[in-house]
């Protein structure tokens, strides 16, 4: 059975960065595209960085582009968001995702506030 188990999130102050890891277990990792999703207190989850099989292909929301960094490790079954100057926006329970297989880790969550 496969598990998404996320860590790392917290409270941080605007500007200030966290690191975001996602521990994979139950799947062959390196045959599979993952991505980070957040969801917003009200809002909708939405998409925020995709990463390939082997790290080959990366693409990140608007939003976060330029501050954000999404990198896998497969031979530690591992993805990572490094996340950079985090903003209140930011503020949101993130997830990993198995694009292909439709598993969901059950989130950490990040707050962004003074």
């Amino acid at each position: 059975q496969v598990h998404l188990v996320e860590s790392g999130g917290g409270l941080v102050q605007p500007g200030g960065s966290l690191r975001l890891s996602c521990a994979a277990s139950g799947l062959t990792f390196s045959n599979y595209n993952m991505r980070w999703y957040r969801q917003a207190p009200g809002k909708e989850r939405e998409l925020v960085a995709h990463i390939s099989a082997y790290g080959g292909i990366r693409d990140y929301r608007d939003s976060v582009k330029g501050r954000f960094t999404i990198s896998r490790d497969n031979a530690k079954n591992t993805v990572d968001l490094q996340m950079n100057n985090l903003k209140p926006e930011d503020t949101a329970v993130y997830y990993c995702h198995v694009p292909t297989l439709d598993y969901w880790g059950k989130g950490t969550l990040v707050t962004v506030s003074s």
